[in-house]
C-alpha cells in the first residue's frame, strides 16, 4: 500500500528556508494588467500554490480553459512559460516559495491588484518525504510541517479578510490520504498532512459564517513527479529497518510514470465538488484513497466500540455528560 499526495513542485525543495522574495514573470513596465485583464463581475479567480506541476496544474490549466484566471505560483516563474504562451494575461505567474511564510501576503496583494479578486485559494505547494523516525531528523521535519501546515496557513491568513469581506469563497487544501492513516517509513510526510487536516477542520467551522468553504482533498496516487527521484525526498536508509521500511521505499521509487490516478480527471472532480451545495468537508480523491480510508475508518469504530467500556470508567461516576460549544 501506498500514498501519495500530490502537491509537489517538479523539482525537489531544499531543506533550508528560502529568503523572503516575491516576483512575477513580467516587466517593470508591465506590472499593471491590461484592460482584457480585468475581471468582470462573473469571472472566477483561483490562487494556485505549486501549480506549475501535479494537481496544481492540472487545476490550474482546467480553469483557464473554461476562461477563468488564475494566479499560480512555483519557485520557478520560468515553469509557467509553456502555461502563459496557452492562456496569456489571465495567468499571473508568481514566483514563491511556500515555506517563505512572510511572502504570501505579498502574493495575495499581487493577485488582488492584477484581478481585483480571489474566489478561491488552493493550497497545494509541496513535496513528500520517505524515512523513518530515526532516519528523520529535526530540520527534514520541521520542512514537512513548513511546507504542509505554515505555508498554506499563511496564505489562509493573507487571503480571508478578502474573502469574508466577500461573504463568499473557497479554500482548497490538497491534503493526501496520509492526512488520515499513515504507515512506516512516511511518518514526517504524515505528521504535515494531519496537521493541515487538523486545523482546516477547525478552520471550516470558523469562516462558514462568513460564506466561505473549505475542502480538504486527500489524493492516493497520481501520475505527476511526486514520486520522481529528483522530487521525493528520501532519507539515508538505516539497514536495522530494512524490513520494516525497505520495501516502503522500493515501492514508492517504483511509482513514479505508474500512478493510476489521471491529474486532469482529478481537477474536474474537485471543480465538481466545489460546485456541489452538499460538498464534503473531505474528498478522498482516487479508487485507492477511497479503499484505503473506508478500512482505516472502519478499524477506527472498531476500536471505539471494542473499548468504549474501558473508555468511559475513566471519569468520575455520576457526573453529568460535559455540554461544550461545539
Amino acid at each position: 500500500m501506498t500514498y501519495d499526495s500530490t502537491t509537489s513542485n517538479s523539482t525537489a525543495l531544499n531543506s533550508t528556508a528560502p529568503n523572503s522574495t516575491t516576483t512575477d514573470t513580467r516587466t517593470t513596465a508591465d506590472t499593471r494588467p491590461t484592460a482584457d485583464t480585468r475581471p468582470t463581475a462573473d469571472t472566477k479567480t483561483w490562487l494556485i500554490t505549486g501549480a506549475s506541476s501535479g494537481l496544481g496544474l492540472a487545476l490550474a490549466e482546467a480553469a483557464l480553459q473554461a476562461g477563468e484566471r488564475v494566479v499560480g505560483t512555483a519557485r520557478r516563474a520560468d515553469r509557467f512559460d509553456a502555461l502563459r504562451g496557452r492562456h496569456g494575461e489571465r495567468l499571473l505567474a508568481v514566483e514563491h516559495d511556500v515555506r517563505d511564510t512572510a511572502g504570501a501576503a505579498a502574493v495575495v496583494r499581487r493577485a488582488l491588484d492584477a484581478f481585483g479578486r480571489i474566489d478561491v485559494l488552493v493550497n497545494n505547494a509541496g513535496a513528500g518525504q520517505v524515512g523513518t523516525a530515526e532516519e528523520i531528523g529535526d530540520a527534514a521535519l520541521r520542512d514537512m510541517l513548513d511546507q504542509h501546515l505554515f505555508g498554506p496557513a499563511a496564505y489562509v491568513r493573507a487571503v480571508l479578510p478578502h474573502l469574508r469581506a466577500r461573504g463568499t469563497g473557497a479554500i482548497v487544501q490538497m491534503s493526501s490520504q496520509g492526512g488520515r492513516l499513515s504507515f512506516p517509513a512516511v511518518g514526517s510526510y504524515s505528521a504535515g498532512k494531519f496537521a493541515l487536516e487538523g486545523w482546516s477542520e477547525a478552520l471550516a467551522g470558523e469562516v462558514a459564517p462568513f460564506g466561505v468553504r473549505v475542502l480538504i482533498v486527500e489524493p492516493s496516487r497520481f501520475r505527476t513527479a511526486f514520486n520522481a527521484t529528483d522530487v521525493l525526498q528520501t532519507a539515508a536508509a538505516d539497514p536495522a529497518y530494512d524490513t520494516v521500511a525497505g520495501a516502503v521505499r522500493a515501492n514508492m521509487a517504483e511509482a513514479d510514470g505508474n500512478q493510476e490516478g489521471d491529474p486532469a480527471r482529478a481537477a474536474a472532480v474537485v471543480r465538481r465538488v466545489l460546485d456541489a451545495p452538499d460538498a464534503p468537508l473531505r474528498l478522498p480523491l482516487g479508487a485507492e484513497a477511497v479503499r484505503n480510508l473506508r478500512r482505516a475508518y472502519a478499524v477506527a469504530a472498531d476500536d471505539v466500540e471494542k473499548w468504549a467500556s474501558a473508555s468511559v470508567s475513566a471519569d468520575f461516576p455520576g457526573v453529568p455528560p460535559a455540554v461544550r460549544a461545539f
